[in-house]
């Protein structure tokens, strides 16, 4: 009876070890640890891209200090409106993101797949108002630095702005092309049964990465926008 007895709990141990090693990597207690260790990943890489959008901001800053004129005019060239409805447009991606992250935390898979889709075409639309109605727009008017042809009042300076605006904007709508493809990835994942059971640590850091790349352009919408205010 003791020999059956240790065999019985010696297979309960390895079906339990074995079961802890399909959810759990070995370098982790549980996934409790594991959870915060990818929690604790994540931010980090977040302060890495606090550092670098903050680098550009503050050379930009510098030089809309020096040359303020200049870039006020600049800033009137653009199309506020069309970055006024980014700016709502990613506001609305951020609760649809909010949404998909809670369905996860409470194993709702339908729902995950909704919000996710949703945030997936708040994302899109952004895009292609960025890239058709803003970028190409600016390009045929002249004022895009491969292209630009504006000959009015402190030109360089002008054109200097227009620099920074199509970087920093333009390394926030990679941030956002790479979100989308981080989105298209969840869907799928979830589709094949992913995040069953309360795993949901992946599309709760890919949220943190979506509200960060949303953070940045709330900042960059009136830095580029509306210098000088608008009427």
């Amino acid at each position: 009876m003791s020999s059956e007895a240790d065999a019985t709990i010696l297979k309960t141990s390895t079906a339990s070890s074995k079961a802890h090693a399909l959810t759990v990597p070995e370098q982790f207690d549980d996934a409790t640890q594991q959870h915060a260790a990818a929690s604790l990943g994540m931010w980090v890489f977040l302060a890495t891209e606090v550092l670098f959008f903050g680098g550009l901001l503050a050379s930009y800053t510098i030089y809309r200090y020096l040359y303020y004129s200049a870039f006020m005019i600049g800033s009137h060239h653009l199309d506020v409106v069309w970055g006024a409805t980014n700016t709502a447009v990613l506001i609305c991606s951020s609760l649809t993101m909010a949404m998909a992250v809670r369905a996860a935390q409470l194993d709702k898979q339908k729902h995950i797949v909704f919000f996710l889709v949703l945030t997936l075409i708040f994302g899109l639309i952004f895009l292609y108002i960025k890239f058709f109605e803003e970028w190409w727009g600016e390009y045929k008017e002249g004022l895009a630095p491969i292209h630009f042809t504006y000959a009015g009042l402190h030109a360089p300076h002008v054109e200097l702005f227009m620099f920074f605006y199509y970087v920093l904007t333009g390394l926030h709508a990679l941030h956002m092309i790479v979100g989308c493809g981080i989105m298209i990835t969840l869907i799928i994942m979830t589709l094949r049964g992913k995040f069953k059971g309360g795993r949901f640590n992946p599309i709760e850091n890919a949220g943190l990465y979506w509200h960060f790349v949303d953070i940045v352009w709330i900042f960059l919408f009136p830095l580029l926008y509306l210098i000088g205010g608008r009427y």
